[in-house]
């Protein structure tokens, strides 16, 4: 629990305009708008470190959204530029192509989307004429347990929440002018049709509580956090390099 959210919020801010302008005088930020609590507080965070105008939404719907209209929302409401790239076409037309030489699977389905997010994302930003970074909107209780795409939106060129668990982004998203249901709404990834924590088997709060304590207060769930936790470190990991060391 943040013991003065509205002080962390304001350091984070600083750490934004730090980072670009050591890596991006006048660049945008570029933000994936899921109309969820991380791309909300994200875009928002944002808007006030760099001004409504250095920051772009970029809605990446898979053919139907069912949630799309709080993705407009935050869109709205932060009075920001926004990008709609539908891809629909871009997703079917890659799993056909596969789908003809091998059998795709359900695990690369449901990751193939978030991995085309990100290009989508790194194209607006490489288009922008002043240039833009794009904002990766994972928290560090998601990355503690891996519950990410590698390569898709587990990457970015900066991440104001990695260090920040999902109780305290809420407490930051109570800070910043972001619509509180959006902030408290259930955790989806919006591909599979569950929940996150469907997907996972236990809730974000026993996460936190893991992090924070050791112990979620359940063993069964202690020890799915701990397995998950040790397989997937290596997507936060920089990607090993052999060394050819002299003699």
């Amino acid at each position: 629990m943040l013991i003065d959210p509205k002080k962390t919020k304001d350091e984070i801010i600083q750490w934004i305009r730090k980072y670009f302008a050591e890596n991006g005088p006048g660049c945008s930020a570029v933000v994936g708008i899921s109309g969820g609590k991380d791309s909300s507080v994200v875009a928002a965070l944002c808007v006030e470190a760099l001004g409504k105008e250095r920051v772009i939404g970029v809605l990446m719907p898979n053919g139907e959204q069912a949630d799309i209209r709080d993705s407009y929302r935050v869109v709205d409401v932060l009075g920001i530029g926004c990008k709609v790239v539908n891809i629909g076409d871009i997703y079917w037309a890659t799993a056909e192509a596969l789908e003809g030489i091998m059998h795709v699977s359900e695990q690369a389905r449901i990751n193939l989307p978030p991995r085309i997010r990100m290009a989508v994302l790194y194209a607006v930003a490489q288009s922008i004429p002043e240039g833009g970074r794009v904002a990766n909107t994972c928290n560090r209780s998601e990355d503690f347990v891996g519950y990410s795409t590698k390569f898709g939106d587990s990457v970015g060129d900066f991440s104001p929440l990695s260090n920040l668990m999902v109780h305290e982004v809420k407490q930051i998203g109570y800070e910043l002018p972001v619509p509180r249901e959006l902030v408290d709404k259930t955790p989806s990834d919006g591909l599979c049709g569950k929940t996150d924590e469907d997907n996972l088997g236990f809730t974000y709060e026993q996460i936190d509580q893991y992090i924070m304590t050791g112990s979620s207060g359940d063993k069964m769930v202690d020890e799915a956090i701990k397995r998950m936790h040790e397989k997937n470190q290596h997507k936060l990991k920089p990607m090993p390099t052999y060394r050819n060391e002299p003699g």
